[in-house]
């Protein structure tokens, strides 16, 4: 299935087809050894809520896809340009056989546009700015006008700088952070925020979620300790009260 739709700025024709199997998709490597950890930190704690995880699909580093058309080509030019974000949020998608290995995704063909996409900054800056459309096809301009993600994230994680853009009026336009310093990301309903400490190793600034009462949500270790505290305190309350508790073999 392909699908057709004309931007309005630039009049691009833009199609959603699948890759075909034989597609060489880039093999690009991450810029830092730091990126795979923030992006599993984001993931993780969104495993402990069903409501997030069912038919969804949410990668790193992946192919995300789209065919574009320039004004006055045929259709013979088409190309197909495949951008791989840090992190990316989507539901629902349509779900794959169990034998079918998932290797791009193609919007409006296998689901639909993703909530939200990430991309993490290393010590140079890439494409993540980029609004080039000719020769290439930037970051910004690919999420933005192509895809027309509706929340765009960028992250410094060695300066703890975070910039979430909003597509309104078909442009990404800054968001203020409110007074926890945190961004509401729709489709989610979910806080984002800056959380600095250490986790896998890593000692620095994260970016963590929190749900709508400003409740953080929580990294699988994270939720063992507070279970083994509150199991300590119970037993401490019992002990208090006189009641001995056997000591598990």
């Amino acid at each position: 299935m392909s699908v057709a739709t004309k931007n309005p700025e630039t009049q691009l024709t833009i199609t959603w087809p699948l890759l075909p199997e034989d597609f060489q998709l880039p093999d690009d490597p991450v810029e830092d050894e730091s990126q795979p950890l923030l992006a599993a930190a984001l993931r993780q704690p969104l495993t402990a809520f069903p409501e997030l995880m069912q038919d969804a699909l949410i990668v790193s580093n992946f192919a995300l896809c789209a065919g574009i058309s320039f004004p006055g080509s045929s259709s013979d030019e088409q190309r197909i340009i495949c951008k791989a974000p840090d992190w990316m949020y989507v539901k629902p998608v349509n779900p794959k056989n169990v034998s079918q290995v998932r290797r791009s995704y193609t919007p409006h063909t296998e689901g639909t546009i993703p909530q939200i996409v990430m991309e993490f900054l290393s010590e140079t800056y890439g494409e993540e700015y980029s609004v080039e459309f000719t020769s290439r096809v930037g970051k910004w301009y690919f999420y933005e006008q192509v895809i027309k993600v509706p929340r765009y994230v960028i992250f410094r994680a060695q300066t703890a700088h975070l910039e979430v853009y909003a597509l309104e009026s078909e442009h990404y336009n800054m968001q203020k952070a409110d007074e926890n310093g945190r961004y509401w990301i729709p489709g989610l309903n979910l806080f984002l925020g800056i959380w600095e400490g250490t986790h896998e190793g890593r000692t620095g600034c994260w970016l963590r979620w929190w749900d709508a009462e400003g409740e953080l949500l929580l990294w699988s270790e994270e939720r063992a300790d507070r279970e083994r505290l509150r199991a300590e305190r119970l037993a401490e309350k019992l002990r208090q009260a006189g009641i001995e508790l056997d000591d598990e073999e």
